[in-house]
């Protein structure tokens, strides 16, 4: 069974966005850009919410086609195209870039995309991520950790009514003082 795997960039306080929306200070300098890059590279698939498709396609579609698109950039635009998307939303009509609109019951899209053969799936963005969590179908976390406290903002981890126990299974710091936290669910 495929799994869950939901990761993003957070602050050391567990912020994933300062108020306003800023993401501004989770730009990733290029040795974790590369490893993001990776990652993506072996996911089996990505799912979304509206807002985060909707950012993530006003950008990546064609940042590789941009002549000073560095390396890195162009690398993650095309791993990005290549990639299956399912996009959860009941306001959008129609999606694109190897991407297929999910307007169904959350809990059984996912659970049915989970018994799928292919690679695992990352859940991008905390809205969704947080009704995954919530609904039990996060098989694992893995939190980019930048050296920042942000002290207010959107959280990485929803409010639950019970705790969620983890292992920890990889970690890593890169130069920048980003550390990579893999935890699976127990």
């Amino acid at each position: 069974m495929r799994k869950v795997i939901y990761c993003m960039m957070v602050s050391l306080d567990g912020y994933v966005e300062a108020p306003g929306g800023d993401i501004g200070w989770t730009a990733p300098d290029d040795e974790v850009h590369a490893f993001c890059n990776d990652m993506a590279r072996g996911m089996g698939g990505a799912l979304y919410g509206r807002r985060l498709y909707e950012n993530m396609s006003a950008y990546w579609p064609t940042a590789d086609q941009q002549p000073d698109a560095p390396p890195i950039v162009a690398d993650f635009a095309r791993v990005w195209r290549a990639m299956p998307k399912y996009v959860f939303s009941r306001t959008l009509t129609e999606v694109g870039w190897n991407s297929t609109l999910m307007t169904g019951d959350l809990e059984a899209e996912v659970t049915r995309l989970k018994r799928q053969d292919g690679g695992d799936l990352e859940v991008g963005g905390a809205t969704l991520a947080h009704s995954l969590v919530r609904l039990g179908l996060v098989d694992e976390f893995q939190l980019l950790m930048h050296p920042v406290v942000l002290g207010q903002g959107k959280r990485f981890f929803p409010e639950l009514a019970a705790s969620v126990r983890t292992r920890l299974v990889e970690s890593r710091a890169f130069d920048s003082g980003v550390v990579y936290l893999r935890h699976q669910v127990v």
